[in-house]
């Protein structure tokens, strides 16, 4: 009876998979430690989101595509109306509204449409798959282009771009052309300057920090200058656990969440930064390989966006904190402290379980 239920446990579980998720939240439990001056409590907090991240990932590994293809447009016309809901009644704090209350709660409807576009633009193509035009990528970008903008006047303009990120791997993956890629980038440069009067004055200035840090070192290029110095300290082996200067004493801002790979690469080096980068490639590797197996459109364009969505948020992280991004907030995935970008990290590789266990799509 009990090898039985944990056969049915495991049944849909990529175990390659969950044995490299598994390792790298342990990973960054340890640098969460530290990054927090040895808070037990922030730790156990973590770890319970961990838990109620990988309770959602098995849930959604055990769902089949055909049913996360019938969830696919609910799910993003909900986040839409919740976006409106946002733009109309939601919570102004710090300048940007990006929170709306329901009941006793908040949410943060921007992090649903982290799935919900990807989701909704394989089913389109899915649909659309025998008879594909022209037409049916300019619809996509229509698609894709709505809830970017809901989140871009919040102002959110990192999640902007990594939804927009994961829209336009779905559009790659689906076939569009170089030569509309190739359009579609240099219409990009060319409507630079207007972008650039569009923006706020904050996003302006950190733009101009990437550039130039030292220009305001005590305001705009504080969290760049303090990162990279501690990122340099480090050397090879790093300062050791717990000894990390720029750190503890408290120097580095952000230190536990949004800048927590500074206070790795200071207190573990190159080597600490090193087993990282190989933990993420297993990741990305495995998932990339799903992707490959895959064995309809739907479930190859769902596969390879979490995948290569993935792969964005750690580079975007990563380089912000190096100095070569500007800052955009972007949690580290799987390290940073939070339990919202937690679960819907998980709740992506869920997805991407569910493709790799469940090889036959029925067709809806």
């Amino acid at each position: 009876m009990i090898r039985r239920l944990w056969l049915l446990l495991i049944l849909h579980i990529d175990r390659f998979l969950l044995t490299v998720l598994s390792l790298t939240m342990l990973y960054g439990l340890v640098i969460l430690y530290s990054a927090t001056g040895q808070s037990f409590d922030r730790v156990l907090s973590q770890s319970a989101s961990m838990l109620v991240a990988l309770m959602v990932m098995w849930g959604l590994a055990n769902l089949p595509p055909q049913h996360l293809m019938r969830i696919a447009w609910p799910t993003y016309v909900l986040g839409l109306l919740l976006l409106l809901g946002v733009a109309l009644f939601g919570e102004v704090s710090h300048g940007a509204r990006r929170w709306l209350h329901i009941g006793v709660s908040r949410i943060q409807p921007s992090e649903l449409m982290k799935i919900a576009v990807p989701l909704m633009l394989a089913w389109y193509f899915e649909k659309r798959e025998r008879s594909m035009r022209l037409s049916d990528f300019a619809v996509a970008a229509i698609l894709l282009i709505l809830p970017v903008l809901f989140i871009a006047k919040q102002p959110d303009l990192g999640t902007a771009l990594l939804i927009t990120a994961s829209g336009f791997y779905v559009l790659f993956l689906a076939g569009i052309g170089w030569k509309v890629i190739l359009g579609l980038g240099l219409s990009v440069a060319a409507l630079a300057p207007v972008a650039w009067s569009l923006m706020h004055d904050y996003q302006q200035q950190r733009i101009m920090t990437l550039l130039d840090p030292t220009q305001d070192p005590l305001g705009t290029g504080y969290h760049t200058i303090q990162s990279t110095i501690a990122l340099g300290s480090g050397g090879i082996l790093g300062k050791g656990w717990l000894h990390g200067t720029q750190a503890h004493l408290e120097f580095l801002p952000e230190r536990h969440t949004d800048f927590i790979f500074a206070v790795l690469g200071e207190e573990f080096g190159l080597l600490g930064i090193l087993l990282l980068l190989t933990l993420y490639l297993l990741i990305i590797a495995r998932g990339l390989y799903i992707t490959s197996r895959a064995t309809t459109m739907f479930t190859r364009l769902i596969a390879g966006s979490v995948t290569l969505t993935f792969g964005t948020y750690a580079f975007v992280n990563m380089g912000m904190v190096s100095g070569i991004l500007p800052v955009v907030g972007v949690p580290l995935p799987l390290i940073s402290f939070g339990g919202t970008s937690m679960v819907t990290m998980l709740l992506g590789f869920g997805i991407l379980m569910s493709v790799s266990t469940h090889r036959r799509l029925v067709k809806q």
